[in-house]
């Protein structure tokens, strides 16, 4: 039962839908309320593979105990300005959005905020946290690492020791703001698992085998094989160095990661938050901002591209899109949460 190319849903209705399915797994209201609501945003904006894709596999994990149905994370630090939480494996996309507007409102008192969270569930899509600072007029960043992943090899190396570790910057301009996802990998684990079920390969060399060689056969993974670091073969040491730092900034910062060999579903998570009416002001900041942006848009297009674009851009555009015409999900996503539906006692829409 997948979609016809030309259904369009109401993203409210998707959202409740949702929520309502979340509630029914267990989750309290705020919690099945904010999984919906930032899965059906990821979807809004293109991300595909980070939206109502990943319902299934979340409901799936509140039925192991894998995800937890209630409470707060712990607090191990708390400064003012810098603080850390134990999240028990709550919801993160809860935990995350809930980093997000603490973050905001420390800034609004100390001009910078940082956030660390340790032992997350999976926190989904970046992108879709940013606006949250970035209406506020903040700059945002945000990264991610998943402790007990180990699906991308260090550059020169052929064995998994890490995660794709997304980062996703948020930037205020006189204009939309500008929306920056990229991972320290070339893709990602969901991409790959979605290639696998449609019995399609990549398009280019974005992996490597259980013995290093390059290859698009997604099926790599399960043999060993490990996810290109961006950059490639040439220039992998870039996705390399960036990792890196995920995983001190997220994994470091949090005091939980990778040498406590942790098992299941979890995330480590840093959200930081910055005020720029507390550095060179916010006037000065968005000067600086709408000049970059502009010259980006206006700067002459090469051979074969219609025009520049800045990042975040086609998402943006996208989701205004849907919100006016209705969202087209990728197909059989809500095949894949039939049976969930049916089983929670949940009409699909």
């Amino acid at each position: 039962m997948g979609e016809a190319p030309d259904i369009r849903y109401a993203p409210d209705t998707l959202r409740m839908f949702a929520q309502t399915l979340f509630g029914a797994a267990g989750l309290e209201e705020e919690k099945a309320g904010a999984v919906a609501h930032y899965l059906v945003e990821a979807d809004l904006m293109g991300h595909t593979t980070h939206g109502l894709a990943l319902a299934g596999w979340y409901l799936q994990s509140i039925a192991d105990g894998v995800m937890n149905r209630e409470g707060l994370p712990d607090i191990l630090s708390d400064r003012g300005p810098a603080v850390a939480w134990r999240g028990r494996r709550l919801p993160g996309a809860w935990l995350t959005s809930e980093a997000v507007k603490l973050a905001c409102e420390r800034a609004a008192t100390y001009g910078t905020a940082t956030i660390a969270i340790a032992d997350s569930h999976h926190i989904g899509c970046l992108a879709a946290y940013l606006t949250i600072a970035t209406d506020r007029g903040y700059m945002v960043s945000i990264a991610s690492s998943s402790p007990s992943g180990a699906q991308v090899a260090p550059f020169g190396g052929r064995k998994g020791i890490y995660t794709p570790n997304p980062v996703a910057h948020g930037i205020p301009t006189p204009g939309d703001p500008i929306l920056i996802d990229i991972s320290a990998s070339i893709t990602t684990v969901n991409m790959a698992q979605r290639l696998v079920r449609e019995g399609r390969q990549y398009e280019h060399e974005w992996l490597m085998d259980e013995n290093g060689e390059p290859s698009r056969d997604p099926r790599v993974i399960d043999r060993g094989g490990t996810l290109m670091p961006v950059g490639g073969l040439d220039h992998g040491q870039k996705g390399y160095g960036m990792a890196l730092h995920v995983e001190a900034f997220t994994q470091g910062l949090g005091g939980l990661g990778r040498v406590d060999e942790l098992t299941g579903t979890n995330a480590a998570v840093t959200v930081q938050v910055f005020d720029p009416e507390a550095f060179g002001g916010r006037d000065a900041f968005l000067r600086q901002t709408g000049w970059l942006a502009e010259a980006c848009r206006s700067n002459p297009p090469r051979p074969g591209v219609a025009r520049v674009r800045l990042p975040g851009e086609n998402g943006l555009a996208r989701k205004r899109d849907a919100l006016a015409q209705g969202l087209v999900l990728h197909p059989n996503i809500m095949a894949s949460l039939a049976l969930h539906a049916e089983r929670l006692g949940v009409a699909i829409p």
